[in-house]
């Protein structure tokens, strides 16, 4: 039975074997083989760019919706931040009062 620390060693050398061929091929571009990988990584770079964009305006718009609904809630009397026992009926009746839909906040 090997000792723990020949076990050691041979984990960490099956590692390092396992490290350097899964990065040998990464490394063996030539130069006209990374000039064509970058420039066809550029379109998927500002596409990404372009989708992170997106949903970062449709998080905007979701907040200023909701933010506005809150805002209605609030007029029509609804304390968002008051414990109160009888929350589901205050915030019915202030739905009912603002003219928010029930669904629009569940």
């Amino acid at each position: 039975m090997p000792s723990p620390s020949a076990r050691k060693l041979s984990v960490l050398l099956a590692m390092a074997a396992l490290t350097v061929s899964f990065m040998t091929p990464s490394m063996a571009q030539s130069a006209s083989d990374a000039s064509t990988g970058a420039a066809a990584m550029a379109p998927a770079a500002a596409s990404g760019a372009t989708t992170k964009a997106q949903r970062k305006a449709a998080r905007k718009q979701a907040r200023a919706k909701k933010n506005a609904e809150l805002k209605k809630l609030e007029d029509a009397g609804y304390p968002p931040s008051h414990n109160d026992p009888n929350y589901p009926t205050d915030l019915q009746n202030a739905q009912k009062k603002a003219g928010v839909g029930q669904g629009a906040s569940q």
